[in-house]
């Protein structure tokens, strides 16, 4: 604007009437007015998405941060697993003599609380004859709940004898603490907790004592460590799927229990998300491991595949510590205890049955177990991600587009555009691209982000390109017969109001027709737009090519210039709306660096595969892996293509053997890793370990 006021006063000395109108025409058309209703719009629609897919969005920039997360801490409990936990009466373990299996397990059932259980309570008390039995015969005085920082429960009671006695369950850890065990006791019970840990089993302790006393203050005798009870949580169904869905999507899924470090290791591998996993304590806190003090732990815990033994404050702090490696991070949570990392997080997930505390400090509120919906919502909100972005790259070349092509008819031409058919095109644009909220679009398949850079280069380089062609329009309309003698139209040189038609509907064709190249990640005539951007397309350029066949409108300083004109103007706008493809993937090309392997190897942007050539990464990755642990190659020659030469073998079967060959060499890449991260928290020699390393 500077440079037209610049221009167009003190050099060509214009009329002050003209110059306010050619302002307006650069105010109106080079503002996108439209730009936070539809980025509004679409998230208000994403969101609605959302809820249907068990996802409740507390805050609208949630669905931009989740489309970009690429590390989720994970509870166990309950989001990887089922909750429904059950005992194992074949491996129980007494340590008292006068009780038997079915006594102790009576012990806890009076240790849990008979009504608003959570899911031990319920597996214990369902593990008697009758629920009922767990207050039989007694009479309760005062019941102590589980918190986070004890980790057990506890209640006191009156038998019929009228002694008072005490019952704790919980936490083994907790429980050893409390009854003060010799130390070959002690042992005895780390052997079976291990034992139990190895198998997947949780460990459950139950602990006695008298209360002499006889008040629910009392301290009472010394406590009498009675058993241990294997639980066994089996893992979601659809668990291990949704972890493998969320790899291939660039999510790294982190395990948080607080359970043991074996166990979590077991469910790990159960779940083939990796066993490279640390107990938090040694890592994080006050009480940190003195042998590790010196490593990088902040590295650890990015590679980390899970960690144990996780107390409140540590979910905090693996949070922080993942934000601060530049990770967009997610974490679920359930409890109060939770809502300082919830509350951290840049997605806060308050998984369903949360507490209200940590609903009120989350982003999103799940109404569905499980993982599943997670991804479900991640795939969703990259998806409305990329529909904002195609909208905001739009919107920049739209802008460019406006501005440096009817700043240069105005000064190389003198050529005064009405400001009342800019205002058209803005109307008919901004109501067309409304329907981008509801758009068919392909998710990213990798986290996705506000990617300035490539906005403005993409915006910039499309919009100059779409103004040349507008002057080269111009020129060749006013200056030349180049139209009149191949088309066969009249000429219109020197008529403003017929140039003003022919310029407004050319650029209201090609700026509408901008959002399908913008919209797609490969060609534009390959990716099949929603059905509503069609139409609102085809309705607004019959609306255009009617305006400028038919329009007479002296106010406007616009006339007719007949469908003769509107075809040729049709005709010139596809031939230059080709090369639009092509100068998106040029723009690519410059700014990713390795352009070549993102464009033919990666496949990212030429591909129309549902799996965006994953199947090609997975074989060079394959590969690699291979002669990375001096394994022999594959039986057949091509085991990654889509058809096999081997005419026995059927698709789905060769489909089998793909996915187990790369589960395999996975597996074998995890367990390096999880040698490696022994190695550096022992202090041995790293490049001794590596030169003697085999599988």
């Amino acid at each position: 604007m500077i440079i037209e006021i610049v221009v167009m006063y003190p050099v060509q000395k214009r009329d002050y009437r003209n110059g306010i109108d050619n302002l307006l025409v650069l105010l109106i058309g080079g503002i996108p007015i439209a730009m936070p209703t539809v980025l509004s719009v679409t998230m208000a629609i994403g969101s609605h998405r959302l809820s249907k897919q068990g996802a409740i969005t507390k805050r609208m920039t949630a669905i931009e941060e989740m489309a970009g997360m690429d590390v989720l801490c994970s509870d166990k409990t309950g989001t990887l697993t089922l909750n429904k936990l059950t005992v194992d009466k074949t491996m129980i373990e007494v340590f008292v003599k006068d009780v038997n299996q079915d006594a102790l397990i009576l012990l806890g059932a009076r240790a849990s609380r008979v009504e608003n259980q959570d899911a031990i309570d319920a597996c214990i008390v369902g593990m008697l004859g009758d629920p009922k039995e767990a207050r039989e015969g007694i009479n309760e005085v005062h019941f102590f709940p589980f918190n986070p920082v004890d980790k057990r429960t506890a209640i006191t009671y009156i038998d019929s004898e009228g002694n008072w006695h005490r019952v704790s369950k919980g936490a083994p850890e907790q429980i050893i603490e409390l009854c003060n065990l010799r130390e070959d006791v002690k042992e005895k019970a780390h052997a079976i907790i291990a034992k139990f840990a190895e198998r997947g089993l949780r460990s459950l302790a139950v602990a006695r004592q008298a209360v002499p006393e006889k008040t629910k203050e009392s301290a009472g005798g010394p406590w009498q460590f009675v058993g241990l009870l294997p639980l066994f949580d089996p893992p979601r169904h659809d668990s291990a799927e949704t972890i493998r869905r969320a790899l291939n999507l660039g999510v790294n899924v982190k395990m948080i229990t607080g359970d043991q470090l074996a166990i979590g290791k077991e469910t790990g591998r159960r779940l083939g998300m990796g066993t490279n996993m640390y107990p938090s304590s040694s890592l994080l806190g006050d009480h940190k491991d003195e042998s590790i003090a010196a490593l990088p732990v902040d590295e650890l815990i990015e590679k980390a595949d899970g960690f144990a033994g996780v107390f409140p404050e540590h979910k905090y702090e693996i949070v922080k510590r993942l934000q601060e490696r530049k990770h967009i991070c997610g974490m679920t949570g359930d409890g109060v205890n939770d809502a300082p990392a919830l509350k951290k997080a840049d997605i806060g997930i308050a998984v369903a049955d949360a507490t209200d505390a940590a609903r009120g400090a989350s982003d999103i509120v799940l109404t569905e177990p499980g993982l599943s919906v997670i991804i479900s919502a991640v795939l969703t909100s990259r998806a409305i991600f990329q529909r904002m972005k195609n909208y905001t790259i739009y919107a920049v070349s739209i802008t460019v587009r406006i501005v440096l092509g009817f700043m240069l008819l105005a000064l190389i031409w003198k050529f005064d555009f009405s400001p009342f058919m800019v205002l058209v095109i803005a109307i008919l644009n901004d109501g067309t691209i409304m329907t981008i909220s509801k758009d068919r679009v392909k998710p990213s398949p990798l986290p996705d982000s506000w990617k300035l850079k490539e906005i403005f280069a993409t915006g910039i380089v499309l919009g100059a390109y779409l103004a040349v062609m507008t002057v080269v329009f111009f020129w060749a309309a006013q200056e030349t017969d180049f139209f009149s003698d191949k088309f066969g139209v009249r000429s219109i040189r020197s008529n403003n109001e017929e140039l003003t038609a022919a310029v407004y509907l050319q650029v209201s064709i090609v700026s509408q027709a901008l959002i399908f190249v913008t919209r797609s990640r490969s060609l534009s005539y390959v990716e099949r737009p929603g059905l509503l951007l069609v139409v609102a397309f085809l309705i607004a350029q019959l609306v255009a090519t009617i305006i400028a066949v038919y329009g007479n409108w002296g106010f406007a300083r616009i006339r007719g210039i007949g469908w003769g004109w509107a075809g040729v103007i049709w005709i010139y706008s596809i031939v230059f709306y080709i090369p639009l493809d092509i100068l998106k993937f040029i723009i690519r090309y410059v700014l990713s660096g390795k352009a070549w392997n993102n464009l033919l190897e990666n496949k990212t942007a030429f591909t129309t595969k549902k799996d965006y050539g994953r199947g090609e990464r997975e074989a060079q990755w394959a590969a690699a892996q291979r002669s990375l642990h001096g394994l022999h190659p594959p039986e057949t020659s091509q085991p990654f293509t889509d058809k096999n030469n081997h005419g026995e073998l059927s698709e789905i079967a060769e489909q089998a053997k793909r996915r187990a060959e790369v589960a395999r060499l996975r597996e074998l890449h995890t367990l390096k890793g999880h040698v490696e991260s022994v190695v550096k928290l022992k202090g041995l020699d790293i490049e001794t370990i590596q030169q003697h390393y085999t599988v």
